[in-house]
């Protein structure tokens, strides 16, 4: 492999890679040269798994595709690796490589007018992929091309992609409505110290890349209390352009609108929001998932959707891009003119729809491991513990004799639950705790027990508010919440949640509940999630702790014994 590093066998024991022939990438974080393997392989392999001592990345087609996008080829990509592998690469690696990233640039888009034209290489391509639903009545102005509209730019990525073939898209991205804005370096209008980390700042450059066909749009993990935010803020400074924001719900379009105002340069007249009460716009306007995707009747159309083009948008920001719903996948198809910005905390999808997201709002660009940020201090140190419950004798026979789906109710409401949540609480007295479930009825009880507020789906927005701001002056210690407090809560002194259900096997679901605690503070968290023994929940709750041990986090067990005469 020429131009690659060369080293003698003896010299390479101590190198971090292990390069595998099945594409993924096995780095020891303990060797030296760890941190710098990490950085190179980040524009060409996705980070899979990140435990204590092993990290996974795996280099797939599309991120293979993602690098060559950037400029990369098969000789760079195995470079790097060649240079960090503690072993040879395996045989027939580089050449994978090549006939992989040879298929990027066969298909290539660009302006045609006020259309967009769709050149194939060569006959053998055009064949392939002619037939493709986009493309059949697609008029073809001259051989081996399609004529397109441009709001068939992102669904004919989509479906070429998933034919094997990606698109070199060489139509310019639009500038959009000019705004003055800038980040209050220093100092935020709060008073507070304010200065965008390093890792925030490198997420932003890697996004915006060279600009063009190769950067302006990508996805950001980072987990929660991260701050996924300033670096959407960031961005926004960066190219000074009217920015659309998308997120979960009105608690985190008020956060954005709040840390914007104490943030940044912008004034409360360049802000709306765009809700079911207020359909204002202005140079930032930001909405939710949930106002877009509205209608009058199950089959209509979707009236908000005009929002997109309510202006001369230069920058979408999705928030929880995760979340993004079917609906708002078929419009953003329909932007890949505009720069666009995704921020999560786990493209984990229940639906398996990843794909889509990388394709459509754009590759992830930039990640860093749960661990590595809190080894450097920038979120908290948790613990995660899973309590055992045993499911009280009464309702043995009748869990035995119900339907699958009331099985996985009975024992996430395992009455004996509330019992330990008190034990918990009462051990725990210099704790914020947030204590967070699945059904109402349950909630209802815990709170009751615990004589302290609840907060679900029917709580107004001022209700929510005036809790969580109790909870922040600490004059509630502990407060119930539903799946509602998921997302876009800010609480940086919670350092407990006593999660007692769950919404089945969630991953993503259990990183956001812990995302909830881990914001950095003085003190570590802890995480208890209890779980009714011999149970379907036991299973769920094994599917739900994947995600976080593939982050590095390790699981205690708890177990509580059955009442005497209970059995167990």
């Amino acid at each position: 492999m020429d131009g690659m590093a060369v080293f003698c066998k003896e010299d390479r024991g101590s190198l971090p890679l292990i390069v595998q022939g099945d594409g993924s990438v096995l780095l020891d974080v303990h060797a030296p040269g760890a941190e710098e393997a990490r950085a190179a392989l980040m524009p060409f392999a996705g980070l899979e798994k990140s435990p204590e001592h092993i990290h996974t990345y795996r280099i797939s087609p599309l991120s293979l595709w993602n690098a060559a996008s950037a400029g990369l080829d098969a000789g760079a990509v195995a470079s790097a690796l060649d240079r960090y592998s503690r072993y040879e690469l395996p045989d027939g690696l580089l050449e994978a490589f090549t006939g992989i990233i040879e298929r990027f640039g066969k298909l290539r888009l660009r302006p045609a007018g006020d259309s967009l034209l769709l050149e194939c290489a060569d006959s053998a391509v055009y064949a392939q992929v002619e037939a493709a639903p986009p493309l059949k009545n697609a008029p073809r102005p001259a051989e081996n091309s399609f004529l397109i509209r441009p709001e068939e730019r992102g669904t004919v990525k989509w479906e070429l992609i998933k034919l094997g073939w990606p698109v070199r898209d060489e139509a310019p991205l639009v500038s959009g409505e000019p705004l003055e804005l800038g980040l209050r370096e220093g100092r935020a209008l709060s008073g507070l110290p304010f200065a965008l980390r390093d890792y925030q700042a490198e997420a932003v450059k890697a996004v915006l890349g060279g600009g063009g066909a190769g950067g302006g749009y990508g996805v950001v993990a980072l987990p929660c209390g991260a701050g996924k935010t300033m670096v959407g803020m960031a961005m926004m400074a960066a190219l000074k352009t009217s920015t659309l924001v998308l997120t979960a719900n009105s608690m985190s379009v008020r956060q954005w609108m709040d840390e914007l105002l104490d943030k940044t340069t912008l004034t409360r007249e360049q802000i709306a929001e765009f809700s079911g009460s207020s359909k204002s716009v202005a140079p930032v306007t930001i909405a939710t998932y949930q106002i877009l995707t509205w209608r009058r009747k199950q089959d209509g159309g979707f009236p908000h959707f005009k929002l997109f083009r309510a202006r001369p948008w230069g920058l979408i920001v999705y928030d929880e891009a995760h979340l993004l719903p079917a609906p708002v996948f078929r419009i953003t198809a329909e932007l890949q003119a505009v720069r666009r910005l995704g921020l999560t905390a786990t493209l984990v999808r229940e639906d398996g729809a990843e794909d889509a997201v990388f394709c459509l709002v754009g590759p992830k660009r930039y990640d860093v491991p749960w661990k590595v940020l809190e080894r450097k201090g920038w979120i908290a140190e948790a613990f995660c513990v899973e309590v055992s419950v045993p499911l009280p004798e009464n309702l043995k026979i009748p869990y035995t004799m119900a339907e699958k789906r009331e099985k996985y109710r009975m024992a996430s409401e395992n009455p004996l639950k509330i019992g330990i949540v008190k034990e918990l609480v009462q051990t725990h007295p210099d704790d914020r705790i947030l204590v967070i479930g699945q059904y109402l009825r349950q909630l209802e009880e815990t709170a009751r027990a615990l004589e302290a507020p609840l907060i679900t789906g029917k709580t107004s927005v001022t209700g929510r508010e005036q809790v969580y701001g109790a909870f922040r002056r600490g004059e509630a210690r502990v407060i119930v919440v539903s799946r509602v407090s998921n997302f876009a809560v800010d609480l940086p002194d919670a350092s407990m949640a006593i999660q007692i259900s769950g919404s089945f096997g969630s991953r993503q679901e259990e990183a956001q509940r812990l995302g909830r605690i881990i914001r950095p503070k003085q003190r570590s968290s802890y995480f208890y999630t209890l779980v009714s023994r011999h149970t379907a929940e036991e299973d769920f709750a094994l599917k739900r702790r994947q995600f976080l041990s593939e982050q590095g986090y390790k699981y205690s067990s708890m177990r509580i014994p059955a009442p005497p005469g209970g059995g167990d």
